[in-house]
């Protein structure tokens, strides 16, 4: 059992750490020679490096911190597949997948190269989500899609999203362990954006390809 439970350390250590790729960080640093913490929401998400550096490095930036999220599911499933791995339990492995979730979209947020800063963990959670069931992840992303189209509003539709993933784990009867990681990860996702909701009950949220005003950036 200590064996086993070694192994579930680890996996929650290398999921921290693979989120922690401080990807829109390195993108400013490479493409401009700046900060992008000081830039904008002082986000490193995706949607802060569009505003910053544009659209093609916001679509790389965006698709690599969705695979943070989906390789760190992947780390679970190799340790059911190698046979150099002890023999775990297979009713953990659900239970393990929603840990491992977790940690890469916290190690997003709370980057330990960033002095825990980070982003929103958005891209991440939505890779985790495809990660977990391809019928919710889609589902979710369709919901984001659909609020983007309508406000052209990023943080609504994330926060749309982060709602409408529990409900769709519950409608698509999924393990208890992944619903449990959808209720925690879409508060945690909307606490994330608490200072959007404080713009978008102001009125004065950005819409896509708008800036953030000056007197309200950087405030996370």
């Amino acid at each position: 059992m200590a064996l086993e439970l070694t192994f579930c350390g680890l996996i929650l250590i290398a999921s921290y750490l693979l989120g922690s790729i401080p990807t829109g960080y390195t993108a400013g640093r490479l493409l401009k020679g700046i900060d992008i913490r000081e830039q904008g929401s002082g986000s490193t998400g995706a949607t802060n490096v569009l505003r910053t550096l544009g659209k093609g490095p916001a679509l790389v930036v965006l698709l690599i911190d969705m695979l943070k999220g989906v390789g760190a599911i992947a780390l679970v499933h190799a340790l059911y597949i190698l046979p150099s791995t002890p023999m775990l339990p297979a009713n953990w492995q659900p239970w393990l997948v929603a840990v491992a979730g977790f940690g890469a979209i916290f190690g997003h947020s709370r980057s330990i190269w960033l002095n825990f800063s980070g982003g929103k963990s958005v891209a991440t959670s939505l890779g985790v989500l495809l990660a977990m069931s391809v019928p919710v992840g889609l589902g979710t992303l369709g919901v984001f899609g659909v609020v983007v189209a309508l406000s052209r509003i990023v943080s609504l539709s994330s926060i749309a999203g982060a709602i409408a993933v529990n409900v769709l784990m519950i409608l698509l009867n999924q393990p208890l362990p992944y619903e449990l990681f959808a209720a925690v990860a879409g508060v945690y996702v909307i606490w994330r954006h608490r200072s959007n909701v404080q713009r978008l009950l102001a009125g004065t949220e950005p819409q896509l390809g708008q800036q953030i005003p000056s007197s309200e950036a950087i405030s996370e």
